[in-house]
C-alpha cells in the first residue's frame, strides 16, 4: 500500500498546481495500482501550501479518468481494508 500525502508542501508552496503533481500520482498509480493507493491529506501541515479542500480537490483531479468506484477506493475504501476498520 502507498498513501499519497504531503505532496503540496513538497512542491513550491506559492506556485504549485495539480498539473505539477499529476506525473507523480500517475507514476505511483502505475506502480501500486488503484487497489493499493490511499489518500492522505497531511493535515494540518498541508495548510502551509493549500486549504484542506484544495488538497482533496487536487488529489481527485490528479487521478485523471479513474471511474467513481476506483476514486472511492482511493479516498477511503482501501484505507478501510488496510486498517481493517469496522464501518
Amino acid at each position: 500500500y502507498c498513501k499519497i500525502s504531503g505532496m503540496v508542501t513538497e512542491a513550491d508552496p506559492k506556485s504549485w498546481d495539480t498539473d505539477h503533481l499529476r506525473p507523480y500520482v500517475s507514476h505511483i498509480l502505475e506502480i501500486f495500482g488503484v487497489d493499493r493507493l490511499m489518500f492522505g491529506s497531511d493535515w494540518p501541515v498541508c495548510l502551509l501550501a493549500s486549504s484542506y479542500e484544495g488538497v482533496v480537490a487536487s488529489a481527485q483531479e490528479s487521478l485523471g479518468s479513474l471511474d467513481a468506484e476506483d476514486k472511492t477506493k482511493f479516498l477511503g475504501g482501501n484505507a478501510i481494508e488496510f486498517y481493517k476498520l469496522n464501518v
